[in-house]
C-alpha cells in the first residue's frame, strides 16, 4: 500500500526557486512562492507585488527571491 504525504508548508521554503518555476499568472520566471491553504502560488516580481497585500493577508509563509534580480554573476 502506498501513502502519500503532503509536504508541510516549510518543506517549500527550503528549496531555491529556479528558471523552471513559472508564475502562475502569466508565465514569466517566479520569484516569490506564496503557500495559501497548502497550496503553493508561484509569482513573478510584478505580480507578487501587486497582489502582495491581498496574498499576505491569507498566506501562511511567503518566500521572496526578488533580490536576485540584482545580483551579479
Amino acid at each position: 500500500m502506498t501513502t502519500l504525504s503532503t509536504p508541510n508548508e516549510t518543506d517549500v521554503l527550503v528549496r531555491r526557486l529556479t528558471a523552471a518555476d513559472r508564475c502562475d499568472a502569466c508565465g514569466a520566471q517566479a520569484y516569490i512562492i506564496a503557500v495559501v491553504n497548502g497550496s503553493e502560488l508561484l509569482y513573478c516580481a510584478h505580480h507578487g507585488r501587486k497582489y502582495e497585500e491581498k496574498l499576505r493577508a491569507v498566506a501562511t509563509s511567503w518566500h521572496d527571491e526578488t533580490s536576485r534580480l540584482h545580483e551579479t554573476d
